[in-house]
């Protein structure tokens, strides 16, 4: 027994070892059983109790240090999983205490990029102060700051007098040429009054900028606050276009020029030589055009300018609000699906252009549109309202008032079953959520809701299901002229076509 606990002895493995003690604790008892206790000495007899009483200790700390490690282990992966997670909804956030490794590279298949130069020194007279003009010039770049900001606009770099942004970086938008382009008229208007600002009556500043929008691949670098690099042909060009460019002007390119022209007033500037892509056609954007600007002064943007431009972005809203559909939604909603909500949104836009609807009425149906089902992601029943609280906590963010998510709340509300619309908003809504009832594949589609119902135990069998749609179905009506006239004819075949598949108890 002293030379098997030799400390003498080499250190057996794991496995060895666990094996040893096992057997050795059997043997042990063994040995209890065999022997009489009362024919040895009480030393030797609480000796072998000790030994035994610590080998079994042993090995349930052993069992035990087994049950832990397979705890750390189901954690780790645990964690990593949710680290994986962090990543895909918010890239290079910090999980705990451990940085999350971000891409070396980012591409952005539409930035707008504007690069422009700020020049003043060589007008600088022998009687100016020196530190005053540096002080201007630190004025100048901190308001230009402030711009991009109210913009959302990236700044990229200020070195020496070159100063470059970006828009559409690193957040992806459908916006971001209009941004640069009022950010950019706001940096002219700036410059030129700055005379008045500062009290000197020379003009000393010349600035000349050059915007173009197209695909730019971004090195994202630091760590409490990060810094975008970018490089590719749409940086070239911006900053070619620069050099071609005149004092106080802001100079776009033909391919800007398309994304915002229904906005702008823009001239014929000339063409830029670009190497492999032949010339480059730029214009000069005088302001925004009278029927968008208050009192058609050409830099306050009115009302009709946000609605077109809530238009433009509601396709990077959209995109927001379905991978949200898509990632939380109930795996049982076969019916109030993603593409249910697409359908709706669609249709809405259809029957409000062929209603005579303004832009602005659009917006605000389309907007509905895309939040009528977002409920679902928090519960089935009362679906409607649970929409109208994510609605009023997501819609600021894209710039709609007060007063404009109140109407886009009352038209969600009025796809509660069963519908009583108020007002032709409301009418064209109801019309479109309920559309598949006159739609030739009418049939597959109520059996996909049948299935959603099924599941969730709020419906007996199909035949009691078709029942209840022939009842439905009857006593429906579509409340507008456009509606009637596409969907009605139909409906009533669908009628005839349910009843030919109901049986009698």
């Amino acid at each position: 027994m002293k030379l098997l606990l030799s400390r003498s002895e080499k250190p057996l493995t794991r496995a060895v070892n666990k094996r040893y003690l096992k057997l050795f604790t059997k043997h042990i008892s063994l040995e209890i059983d065999k022997h009489q206790l009362d024919n040895m000495s009480q030393s030797n007899k609480d000796l072998l109790k000790r030994i035994s009483s610590l080998a079994k200790q042993n090995q349930e700390l052993m069992e035990e240090n087994e049950k832990f490690k397979k705890l750390v282990e189901k954690l780790t992966e645990e964690n990593e999983n949710q680290k994986a997670l962090l990543e895909k909804l918010a890239p290079g956030k910090l999980a705990g205490k451990h940085f999350i490794e971000r891409p070396s590279s980012l591409r952005f298949d539409m930035a707008t990029v504007l690069y422009a130069n700020i020049r003043g020194f060589s007008n600088i007279q022998e009687t100016m102060d020196s530190q005053s003009i540096m002080d201007e010039l630190d004025l100048i770049l901190y308001e230009f700051d402030a711009i991009l900001e109210k913009y959302n606009i990236q700044k990229i770099k200020t070195i020496g007098d070159s100063y470059m942004a970006a828009g559409g970086v690193p957040v992806k938008n459908m916006t971001n040429p209009i941004q640069v382009v009022m950010a950019a008229l706001e940096m002219i208007d700036f410059i030129n009054t700055l005379p008045e600002k500062t009290g000197r009556n020379e003009k000393i500043w010349e600035f000349k900028m050059g915007i173009h929008t197209g695909p730019v691949v971004a090195t994202v670098s630091g760590t409490k606050k990060l810094t975008y690099d970018l490089k590719g042909d749409t940086v070239n060009i911006a900053s070619r276009m620069e050099t071609y460019g005149k004092d106080k002007a802001v100079l776009i390119s033909v391919m800007t020029f398309e994304l915002v022209k229904e906005l702008f007033d823009s001239d014929y500037f000339g063409k830029m030589p670009v190497k492999y892509k032949g010339d480059l056609e730029m214009f000069e954007v005088k302001g925004l055009k009278a029927e968008f600007s208050e009192a058609g002064n050409g830099r306050t943007p009115n009302k009709a300018f946000d609605t077109r431009y809530k238009l433009v972005q509601f396709t990077d809203m959209q995109e927001v609000i379905l991978e949200r559909l898509e990632r939380e939604l109930p795996k049982y909603l076969y019916y109030h699906n993603v593409k249910h909500t697409v359908d709706v949104v669609t249709e809405v836009e259809l029957i409000g252009w062929a209603e005579g609807l303004s832009d602005e009425e659009i917006v605000l149906l389309k907007t509905a549109g895309l939040f009528h089902d977002v409920g679902h992601v928090i519960a089935y029943d009362n679906h409607e309202y649970h929409g109208t609280v994510i609605a009023r906590e997501f819609l600021p963010k894209y710039g709609y008032t007060e007063e404009e998510i109140n109407i886009i709340c009352e038209i969600i509300m009025a796809t509660k079953l069963p519908p009583q619309p108020k007002g032709i908003l409301q009418e064209i809504i109801c019309d479109s959520d309920l559309d598949y009832l006159g739609r030739s594949d009418m049939i597959p589609v109520s059996n996909t809701l049948y299935k959603e119902l099924k599941e969730q135990n709020k419906i007996g069998t199909l035949n009691d299901w078709n029942k209840l749609q022939v009842k439905f179905i009857t006593h429906h009506q579509y409340f507008t002229k456009t509606a009637r006239s596409l969907r009605e004819v139909n409906k009533q075949l669908q009628i005839e076509r349910i009843k030919s598949q109901i049986t009698e108890d």
